[in-house]
């Protein structure tokens, strides 16, 4: 095989790495375009080549819709467990609002409550006859 020189209607500058870069990469292409459709050309007819798929691009437009899809879907589904969970912060904070008063009514009894079973064992402790 015989390497292709640059075409004329492209000059490429001279010193310039990344002009001749593209350029051997371009040449290359073309070359393997060509060899591509040289052994095309020489297959038999008789043989038969295998149908390609649908298009990739179709297929990823499709997938990446389904995607688009579920992520939209489950940012709905994180915004009805945001509703639920305030919801559910709003019950709890009434509810820390009805204990705080029984917590403390609780503590006043306990209180009233080892005051008045100190007064009973007092008084009992010394008009009871003592234990057998």
């Amino acid at each position: 095989m015989t390497e292709e020189q640059p075409a004329p209607d492209r000059p490429v500058p001279p010193g310039s790495a990344v002009g001749r870069s593209i350029e051997e990469f371009v040449q290359q292409l073309r070359g393997f375009t060509d060899r591509a459709r040289a052994a095309a050309g020489s297959v038999p007819s008789r043989l038969s080549l295998p149908a390609l798929p649908s298009p990739p691009g179709a297929m990823s437009a499709a997938q990446l819709r389904a995607v688009a899809e579920m992520v939209a879907a489950q940012r709905a589904s994180i915004g009805g467990m945001r509703a639920q969970l305030d919801a559910f912060d709003q019950q709890l904070a009434v509810f820390e609002r009805i204990l705080e008063p029984l917590v403390e009514w609780s503590g006043t009894w306990a209180r009233l409550e080892e005051a008045v079973g100190d007064l009973v064992r007092r008084d009992g402790g010394s008009a009871g006859p003592p234990p057998a």
